[in-house]
């Protein structure tokens, strides 16, 4: 008598197969996203890098930091887009900007005078508050 082998998988196996997959999945998934929020923050601050030489140009070319704010709007606007909250003062001989992190659930700052830093809590408390990290 001839017996029919059979062939493929039993439905336990498929079972246990899609269950690694998806648990695979979802420690993908949650590295993309802190991955995806570290590289806002890069963003952020490299961002605040270009703003610096601009505030100069500005200064260069007003005498003035008080237009900072509105003549650096692309930056700003850049800053927005990756971030929770952007805060920009501006006066004649200073200015600072701040905006929220994402992955690290702090504040980036930059002042006139060329300092950065990045703190656990906001910096820029007032419309005179110019220096960060004080």
């Amino acid at each position: 008598m001839i017996t029919k082998q059979q062939t493929g998988f039993t439905l336990m196996e498929i079972l246990i197969v899609i269950a690694i997959i998806g648990i695979l999945s979802s420690v993908v998934v949650g590295s993309l996203s802190t991955a995806r929020e570290k590289g806002n923050d890069a963003a952020i601050k490299s961002t605040f890098s270009g703003l610096r030489s601009e505030a100069e140009i500005v200064y260069d070319d007003t005498g003035s930091y008080a237009t900072l704010c509105t003549a650096t709007n692309k930056f700003i606007e850049n800053a927005e887009e990756r971030s929770q909250s952007v805060t920009c003062i501006d006066a004649t001989t200073r200015w600072a900007v701040e905006a929220q992190l994402n992955a690290t659930s702090g504040f980036f700052c930059v002042d006139y005078t060329n300092k950065s830093t990045t703190t656990v809590a906001s910096s820029i408390t007032d419309v005179s508050d110019y220096d960060c990290g004080s």
